[in-house]
Formats: structure tokens, sequence, C-alpha cells
């Protein structure tokens, strides 16, 4: 089933999808109410709520390799970062491209999305945990990642995580099809059979030490062929059995204070 949050002319909500047919529920974990409508009149925003953005570097092995590691640097335990709220941004809204920046990267990946809080839970019971998955972008300025002491500009700008277009809340992740285009031209082609942390295993070690709340938003790696995006590029992250989410790249020219 496929849940989706949305604005109309009465607000924000959460639905259902079938086909093209919008039908509203009560709440993110609510049930059916009050009268459909249609797709096509309603404006799709990020499929989740989160007090948390948990994103996991370096869990497809050709990633690691492709970022100047080897076989022998693949990571022993998930290695985590923090992506902040105001990353958030919704399919369909423009990628900026910031003026203090000069190489923006995609990082095309499975998402997910908790559905109730989660703590201390062992592997074996994470995945009931989870209300759906989605596509994501960890949009990256490269350079900046490289050459600051943290990570917060090149990971953590404005809009630099494009999440969407809905929830799939009934998936096997256990081997999905995770590619990216740009441009039409496909740069990511990877799978989620190659993760080095699988989903499970993901969830139960963030929860070991950071309490995951409902909506909040877990990235799970990315796979190799990142690369530079420039202004007016259409990009767009194709997961097997949920969508595509379709971002254009856009100049901005808010500047560093």
């Amino acid at each position: 089933m496929k849940r989706i949050r949305y604005r109309d002319e009465s607000g924000v909500g959460w639905g259902e999808l079938e086909g093209g047919t919008v039908y509203p529920l009560t709440g993110l974990m609510g049930e059916r109410s009050g009268l459909s409508t249609t797709l096509s009149e309603v404006t799709l925003l990020a499929p989740c709520e989160p007090k948390n953005i948990v994103c996991v570097g370096k869990n497809y092995a050709k990633h690691v390799i492709e970022m100047g590691g080897s076989a022998e640097d693949l990571p022993k335990e998930p290695g985590l970062f923090i992506k902040s709220l105001n990353t958030l941004a919704n399919p369909g809204d423009p990628i900026p491209y910031p003026s203090w920046t000069s190489n923006l990267h995609f990082e095309g990946e499975l998402a997910v999305v908790i559905a109730r809080t989660m703590r201390d839970v062992p592997e074996r019971d994470a995945l009931s945990y989870v209300l759906g998955y989605t596509c994501a972008v960890d949009v990256t300025a490269r350079d900046k990642q490289r050459s600051d002491l943290q990570w917060a500009r090149g990971k953590s700008a404005d809009g630099f995580c494009p999440v969407g277009p809905w929830l799939e809340t009934n998936l096997d992740v256990s081997a999905l099809s995770v590619q990216t285009r740009l441009n039409g031209e496909l740069k990511q082609d990877g799978n989620t059979a190659d993760l080095i942390f699988p989903v499970p295993k993901i969830l139960s070690y963030i929860s070991s030490f950071l309490t995951l709340q409902p909506g909040d938003l877990v990235l799970t790696g990315t796979p190799d062929g990142v690369g530079p995006m420039g202004a007016g590029d259409r990009l767009e992250v194709e997961v097997e059995g949920i969508g595509t989410l379709a971002c254009l790249v856009e100049a901005s020219e808010r500047l560093v204070p």
C-alpha cells in the first residue's frame, strides 16, 4: 500500500493512494476518514515528519572503493551521520546549488520511515517498527565535506535531503534495485542485496543509542556511481517496488554569512 503526505485546499494530511485515488487518513498511523480525492488535486509532500534524519555512510563495498578505500577498509559497524531537519525537501522541490560550492554531488538511496518509538530493538524485530520505505537523495557538497572540520555544511544545507514520492508500506527490501539517473543517463545501479549492513541491522544499531520516533527518517547508504550535478540538471532516483523521486537542480545565490 502506498501512503502519502500531501497538501490540498483543506491543509496538510496523510492518505492512502490506490491508483490515482487518495483516501484521507486520520494521521500518520490513522485509518481512512472523509471523502476521497484524486492525486492530481493534491501536492505531494515528503512522506515523513521526522525528529531525526539518520544516514549510513559507506554501506556498499563498491562505493567505499570509489571514495578511495579498499576491500580492507570496509566498516565493521554502520558509520552514521545526522542530516539536520532543514535539509528535508518535498518531491518536486528544486535541489539548491549553493554559490559556496563547486562540487555538488547526488547520492541516491533507499530510505526508511519509522512507525513507532524504537529503542534497544534486536535485529529480529526491527522491521516491525517500519512504517514504510521511500526514495531519498543525500545531496552533498563534496568539496566542503572534505575541506570543513565537520560535515554540517557539506551535508546539512537547506534542501539537501529530497524524499518521496510516497511510502510503500508492504515491501521486502532485501534485494531491490536502486538506480539514479542524471538527465536520463544511468549513473548509479545498485541493489540492496549488496548492503554491507542490511536494514534490520541498521535500525537495531541506531536504536541501541538513539531512540527513533514515529516519522523519523533513516537513509541506508548509496551505491557506487555518485558524481557531480549542475544547475538545470534533472535527477531521478528510482527504487524498485516504490517509484521514482524526480528533482531539478537550481542555482542558489544565497551566500554564507
